[in-house]
């Protein structure tokens, strides 16, 4: 697909507009459901068209459709229609088809424009060693803070005065409460590492020896697939209430994790990788999150810094 063509860039407003009515968080568990479908296409010897151009690309990539558009829209519902029943721009787990029709147009409108970004990011040096459809997405949600909610990036400054810019007053202002002890995010990030370190290594030599790695969407299989059912596994955030609710987010520990493996060929390392990318994300949840009115996605802002951490490392090695 030609990323500028008119075509495409319908196409991706489409997708936005159904992204926005199924509200971020299902969007994205349909993105990741979307992603490992693509990666056992490539793995059976498929095309790459369902990997690349529809779940990590403008037909429902999460830097678009796939949950932005919904992350964009919620924000605009809660801080300008105010015709969103929960009333907060953090709310990416309601559909957004009962709010109004602008509402929707705001998101397929946000999927183009991150699309359009997304061309720019990956032109520019230094930049272009971030990830950076993590990266657009973050940009994106700072850019609807700023528009919709009249906030800079680290939230409300009352409240950062009041409990202090990493406080969570004890875990009322905190994204994801149940697992944000340190010792929950050592223990959880190091079984995510090992986890996904493993996966990337069987999957690499699988693919290597089928000869599927050569496709040109193989290398991204072994670096997404652990993040697609991390991802596809969120649906019990979705759908859960009450104590079946506290699940862990973990798909950047599994994108990050694998990608250290495949940087330095080590399963010791990923799961080191792991420890260090839940501290990372509980880290920008506390900077851009617990503060804010609508949601800075914490896992994005960790994957966006982490591979670019990675990526720097990599060299000096």
């Amino acid at each position: 697909m030609d990323p500028m063509s008119l075509s495409t860039l319908l196409i991706c407003f489409g997708g936005g507009v159904v992204g926005a009515a199924l509200g971020g968080l299902f969007s994205f568990v349909i993105c990741g459901l979307v992603v490992l479908v693509g990666c056992v296409v490539i793995m059976s010897g498929g095309s790459e068209f369902i990997l690349l151009q529809v779940g990590l690309g403008p037909i429902f990539g999460p830097h678009v459709g796939g949950f932005v558009a919904g992350c964009v829209a919620v924000t605009y519902a809660a801080g300008v229609k105010k015709n969103l029943a929960s009333a907060t721009g953090k709310d990416i787990l309601s559909p957004l088809v009962d709010t109004s029709w602008d509402v929707l147009i705001v998101g397929g409108v946000a999927a183009v424009i991150a699309h359009l970004l997304l061309q720019v990011l990956a032109k520019i040096p230094v930049i272009n060693t971030f990830d950076i459809i993590a990266l657009d997405v973050v940009i994106m949600q700072i850019a609807a803070r700023a528009f919709f909610c009249q906030e800079m990036p680290l939230g409300n400054l009352d409240s950062i005065k009041k409990y202090g810019l990493l406080g969570t007053d004890k875990g009322s202002l905190s994204w994801v409460p149940w697992a944000a002890s340190p010792s929950k995010l050592i223990t959880i990030g190091l079984g995510v590492g090992l986890l996904s370190g493993g996966l990337a290594m069987g999957v690499k030599e699988a693919m290597v020896a089928s000869g599927t790695y050569a496709n040109p969407g193989g290398p991204v299989v072994p670096v997404i697939i652990c993040w697609s059912l991390a991802a596809i596994s969120l649906i019990a955030l979705e759908l859960g209430t009450g104590e079946i609710q506290k699940f862990p987010v973990w798909h950047c520990q599994s994108i990050l994790s694998a990608i250290a493996f495949l940087t330095f060929d080590s399963i010791l390392i990923a799961g080191v990788v792991g420890i260090l990318a839940a501290l990372l994300q509980e880290l920008m949840a506390r900077l851009f999150w617990n503060h804010g009115s609508n949601h800075i996605d914490p896992p994005a802002c960790a994957i966006a810094v982490g591979t670019f951490i990675i990526n720097m490392v990599s060299k000096v090695v």
